[in-house]
């Protein structure tokens, strides 16, 4: 079986916009490489997108996963519950960030998991408003659609959207906006848009995933805890990317020290299988009624015993620290490429393993260099590698390698990186 054919042959059968980066067919996968069906190996430097934080097949998991299908597959948490769904939400309630009482729902999705953290804090507050912020990312259904702060590709064409979803700068030391700035404008925002009274919900990523890796001042986050705590608004931290280690700490908000009221976790927790979470404070998430929350597949037996799994390997393998031993290995090494293209390159940061490379033109944070981000994502499975971009551009290059890959592997791909790069940069 050839790449090219099964390209042709998927895009007979499946949507467009459903489309892929690459056109590299995988055959199998282990740890931080892929082989494709053509047999090439990729070092891979996207996980999925921040999913794989435990690497593709880790053992422990597969065999978590064969236990319990052994067991039975389905039966839905809200007709017949099963053991393995209270066990995993005893420990997301006891890692949560904050001292306060805890709970969890399960659902399927990282947009579904949005979406319920909006019901319970309208359900909490009576209220209506929700804020979000630009070029935050929430989800591509259509109320996280609206609090996405993106149009292209997540919005464009697919209009209109809720009503109630309101926007306000996020701060961005590197563009000019300020934490000054971005609090001014929200301030603006409550005497222009929406009282603070009628404000349900503030959502924030505390670092952009999409919107390019930037992460919230600890500042703003705490500025933000304030206003929620002064004006009786639920505070929701996105940590649907940044969780589960990729950011050096299980969440990303331990930095700031401030305790969210609820908060989305997906991707990282399950090592690929479909499962999301929302937890949070118990008196907030115990607004809905009986019957109010819930979904025919959200906490799969299986994906529970996935999830198992992966924070056991957390644990034992120190994959937190590790984390932010492999995001100094990338951040070293790319400093040192921006060092020889600083005209290129306007900025290198990592929150962990969440690191990033934003690309400019004549070293103009105004003149994102969207085309050479673009060819490198294009050539990148020439090089051996699979990449990922982002931004409010789309002028950065991302990096969420495996928690588990080596430092061998890091170096390697790294070195085909640098190739990369610097073969796009002199043409």
């Amino acid at each position: 079986m050839k790449n090219e054919e099964l390209q042709a042959r998927k895009s007979k059968v499946i949507a467009r916009g459903q489309g892929n980066v690459y056109p590299v067919f995988v055959d199998h996968a282990k740890n931080a490489e892929i082989w494709d069906v053509e047999g090439k190996r990729y070092i891979d430097f996207g996980a999925g997108i921040a999913v794989s934080n435990t690497g593709h097949s880790h053992p422990k998991i597969i065999d978590a996963v064969k236990a319990q299908v052994d067991k039975f597959s389905h039966t839905c948490v809200m007709v017949n519950p099963y053991g393995v769904a209270v066990e995993l939400a005893e420990k997301l309630t006891a890692i949560a960030p904050g001292p306060s009482e805890k709970k969890a729902i399960f659902v399927s999705t990282g947009a579904e998991a949005v979406e319920n953290c909006v019901k319970i804090a309208r359900a909490h507050t009576g209220r209506r408003g929700v804020i979000a912020f630009n070029g935050g990312f929430h989800g591509r259904t259509n109320l996280t659609m609206a609090l996405t702060g993106k149009i292209s590709p997540y919005k464009h064409l697919f209009g209109p959207f809720p009503g109630d979803i309101f926007h306000a700068p996020f701060p961005m030391e590197c563009h000019d906006v300020s934490v000054k700035d971005a609090l001014k404008a929200l301030d603006n925002l409550f005497k222009v848009d929406i009282a603070p009274s009628d404000v349900a919900a503030i959502i924030i990523e505390p670092v952009q995933g999409e919107g390019g890796f930037y992460a919230a001042p600890t500042e703003f986050l705490v500025a933000l805890r304030k206003i929620c705590d002064e004006q009786g608004i639920v505070l929701i931290a996105d940590e649907i990317q940044t969780g589960f280690g990729r950011t050096g700490k299980m969440f990303n908000i331990e930095y700031s020290g401030v305790e969210p009221d609820l908060i989305t976790m997906a991707k990282g927790i399950a090592g690929g299988f479909p499962i999301a979470a929302v937890v949070g404070k118990s008196e907030i998430m115990d607004a809905p009624l009986p019957g109010g929350l819930g979904g025919t597949y959200g906490g799969s037996p299986v994906a529970c015993a996935a999830a198992l799994a992966v924070l056991e390997i957390i644990e034992e393998e120190n994959l937190v620290q590790r984390s932010n031993e492999i995001g100094a290995l990338f951040n070293n090494k790319l400093s040192q490429l921006q060092a020889k293209h600083p005209d290129l390159i306007l900025d290198v940061r990592n929150k962990g393993s969440m690191i990033a490379m934003e690309l400019v033109q004549g070293s103009d944070a105004e003149q994102p260099n969207t085309a050479l981000t673009q060819a490198i994502i294009a050539n990148a499975a020439k090089y051996g590698l699979v990449l990922l971009a982002c931004g409010f551009y789309g002028n950065v290059i991302r990096f969420l390698p495996a928690l588990t890959i080596s430092n061998e592997l890091v170096e390697e791909g790294l070195s085909s990186f640098v190739r990369l790069f610097e073969d796009l940069a002199s043409k």
